[in-house]
């Protein structure tokens, strides 16, 4: 059990890890391999205070030492689901759930458009995670929407537990089951009502029970239903609270500017915040 789970290793991640940590409160920060963080492919920063010119690769480094130097924990992988129960909140990444009191959102902007029918069937028919929601679709008909490298192993997975799996992706996958066909489609929209009655790809119609759309990550409101947003970013007060009770957000997701130091400045605060708020619960 940790005291806070920090999704998001970019600039607020790590900030809010090392304001946590300076506090005495053991973290953990789940996120993406370091080289799918765009900052990481920036040839050179020159906004950031103190520090122009060096390239986005070796500022990531930097505020990564640092926050491991203070004792937080690294944990990379994809997360699928989040939940709170009697005061403790459970995440999914890959294969592993990870537990914390409070729970703080730094996972960057969602880059790219969601699906036509996606948003609104989420939960009636479409999901973001094979191993949460595969036996719910046993002997059915699903359909997987690959655009994460490990989208194939889901589908394999789906396929084992007694689905009927069709593979979507834009690129030939690799370590797809023989046995699972497979259509190169870029075009996407899901169909149906109430619940999910198929996909089209590309023009042409695929009947199925259910979609596992699988990007390399999730949109925050997509991970923790309920959770208020704004013009496509998450509401937060001056302490980076949410709506939600336990959880905060810091950095791009919480809105303009897009830059390294506000990112910064707001995990210092969020990290501050749940450090304070803990330690209220425990006096």
């Amino acid at each position: 059990m940790y005291d806070i789970l920090i999704l998001g290793a970019g600039p607020a991640g790590l900030s809010a890890a090392v304001a946590a940590q300076g506090r005495g409160k053991q973290c953990l920060v789940l996120s993406n391999p370091g080289a799918q963080n765009p900052l990481s492919k920036a040839p050179a920063i020159h906004n950031y205070l103190g520090l122009p010119g060096l390239s986005g690769g070796e500022l990531m480094e930097r505020f990564l030492r640092h926050a491991l130097d203070m004792g937080a924990e690294l944990r990379t992988g994809r997360a699928l689901s989040a939940m709170a129960l009697d005061g403790v909140f459970y995440l999914t990444v890959g294969s592993e759930v990870y537990e914390g009191r409070k729970l703080i959102l730094a996972g960057g902007v969602q880059r790219g458009q969601k699906y036509p029918g996606e948003e609104a069937l989420l939960g009636r028919g479409v999901s973001y995670c094979a191993t949460c929601d595969g036996m719910l679709y046993r002997k059915k008909s699903v359909v997987v929407i690959g655009r994460a490298k490990d989208a194939p192993l889901e589908a394999n997975y789906l396929r084992e537990i007694g689905c009927q799996v069709t593979y979507l992706s834009p690129t030939q996958p690799v370590g797809l089951r023989e046995d699972i066909p497979y259509l190169r489609a870029g075009r996407v929209s899901v169909l149906g009502e109430s619940a999910v009655t198929g996909v089209e790809a590309e023009g042409a119609a695929l009947p199925c029970d259910g979609v596992f759309i699988l990007r390399e990550s999730v949109a925050p409101a997509d991970l923790l239903p309920g959770l208020a947003v704004e013009d496509g970013y998450i509401a937060v007060n001056r302490r980076m609270e949410t709506n939600l009770p336990g959880v905060y957000a810091a950095g791009d997701c919480t809105g303009k500017p897009l830059q390294i130091a506000k990112a910064v400045g707001e995990g210092l605060i969020a990290g501050e915040a749940a450090a304070e708020a803990l330690e209220a619960e425990r006096a």
